[in-house]
């Protein structure tokens, strides 16, 4: 029936071959100011985005309770996780897709995006399966407490439901974005933003459902995504495949596996870190869990330019790669971190100043609870805050290695985040109390850097030394 679906609803996308519109060429004009406008949008469609998931831990803390907000906070990990595997698989499937459109490939692209709509419904049927059937498993590993397991786990009985439309909306908002379209992905986001702010107060408020009322709303506010994207590929000829781009090809699906599954990969491996993270963050009770999870929600917000500048960098990477356009990505990497540092180093100063009053907005209960779960919060965003700047080097440098079509260094940086988000969660408290939990993922977004700085140069100046011998 899933399958079915998914096929049906991409066919709906490809009846008519309407004129392309809202796409860019990124291989001609200023690449900084085209990295900047494609960024924007999504910047704007990532807020609307972690606005409603905002929203969500508002509605649930302020409504239910702090011990519904620390559910949500449980299941955060488990839910990125999932997560984070549908947007690595079509992330990287996008990384193919802008190498094709730069290189002015159509038929290509076409069996490409035939060949990506088979591996994603296969893909997300074995994710629902395993979701579904591991899930009290998998909050039994993660020590869930027992007063909160049960919030936990209904919520992503009905988040995981939604699956095969959250896998949907990914993977054509990853077509749109490797053609250049921004703009169409905001327009997604803002009206799930509205879907869902709604259906919260409605089913939370309202109807007094709870905490699987902040999943419906959640599943429901995506399917609307998905749909505004749905009808945007309908304009775009290039994402029209036939009959026969449909049929599975082993070399092109070969192509696209090679770069998703390590994205998807890094994601999970990265998830898994912050699980071991949640790990023994329930073991400090559920004030510290509150304190912890209404932090992580404003660290959606903290990070959601430097995933703009990512994608951006994915997309302006991949098509000049298909071009052959070498020292136009050095030019544009250059500029870009420029712009990315200097957007961390605003936000930061917006966080340590004004920080307390914004984490008040997720917490309710008795004035003393309240304070202790403020002063938890605030003392973990103040650090993330101080360190920001290398999270946001940390997605552009990883989107431009993606966007030249090397997936696997930034799969080794994945793993160094793994590596020393794992060790100093388990470490730190030991010697500095609960309070060390907070560094674990700075020094993470730390270790990746360790990676990523020298792997992008010496990828660089490989592809120098190509460009040198193409033009004697």
């Amino acid at each position: 029936m899933y399958t079915g679906a998914f096929f049906w609803a991409y066919r709906l996308c490809t009846r008519e071959k309407i004129k392309m519109a809202r796409i860019k060429n990124m291989t001609e004009g200023s690449p900084g100011r085209l990295i900047f406008l494609f960024a924007i949008p999504l910047m704007i469609g990532n807020i609307f985005q972690q606005l409603y998931i905002m929203v969500d831990t508002m509605v649930v803390g302020q409504g239910v309770g702090v011990k519904a907000l620390a559910s949500l906070g449980a299941a955060d990990w488990l839910n990125w996780m999932f997560l984070g595997m549908m947007t690595g698989i079509t992330q990287g499937f996008s990384i193919l897709f802008a190498q094709f459109y730069g290189a002015g490939d159509k038929n290509s692209m076409k069996k490409a995006v035939g060949n990506a709509v088979v591996l994603s419904v296969g893909f997300g049927s074995v994710l629902l399966i395993v979701g579904e059937g591991g899930l009290r498993l998998f909050l039994r590993i993660l020590d869930t407490p027992a007063d909160i397991v049960g919030g936990s786990e209904l919520y992503l009985r009905v988040a995981f439901a939604g699956i095969p439309v959250i896998l949907g909306y990914n993977l054509l908002a990853a077509m749109l974005r490797a053609l250049g379209d921004g703009r169409t992905p905001l327009y997604a986001m803002v009206a799930a933003a509205v879907v869902n702010v709604v259906l919260d107060l409605l089913f939370v408020m309202v109807f007094h459902w709870g905490i699987a009322g902040a999943a419906f709303a959640t599943v429901i506010a995506q399917g609307f995504s998905m749909l505004v994207c749905l009808r945007a590929v309908q304009k775009l000829e290039w994402l029209h495949p036939g009959k026969a781009d449909l049929r599975p090809d082993l070399s092109m699906m070969k192509r696209l596996v090679v770069l998703g599954i390590p994205v998807m990969f890094q994601n999970c491996v990265i998830a898994v870190g912050g699980m071991v993270v949640q790990n023994v963050v329930n073991g400090f009770g559920f004030i510290f869990v509150a304190g912890f999870t209404a932090t992580n929600k404003l660290y959606g917000l903290l990070e959601t330019a430097s995933i703009s500048f990512g994608f951006s960098m994915t997309t302006f990477a991949g098509q000049n790669m298909g071009a052959g356009l070498y020292s136009r990505i050095r030019r544009g990497t250059r500029t870009a971190a420029v712009m990315a540092v200097l957007t961390s180093v605003i936000i930061s100063a917006a966080m340590l100043a004004f920080g307390k009053p914004i984490l008040g907005l997720f917490v309710s209960g008795d004035a003393g609870q309240k304070a202790e779960v403020l002063a938890v919060a605030y003392r973990y965003l103040a650090v993330m805050s101080v360190t920001l700047a290398a999270l946001y080097l940390l997605h552009l440098l990883r989107g431009a290695l993606q966007g030249l079509g090397n997936a696997m260094l930034p799969m080794a940086a994945g793993i160094m985040e793994f590596v020393m988000r794992v060790c100093a969660a388990l470490l730190l408290p030991k010697f500095m109390g609960s309070d060390g939990i907070f560094y674990a993922e700075s020094l993470a977004w730390f270790g990746a850097l360790a990676v990523l700085i020298p792997s992008y140069f010496i990828t660089m100046r490989k592809l120098s030394g190509r460009e040198l011998k193409q033009n004697e």
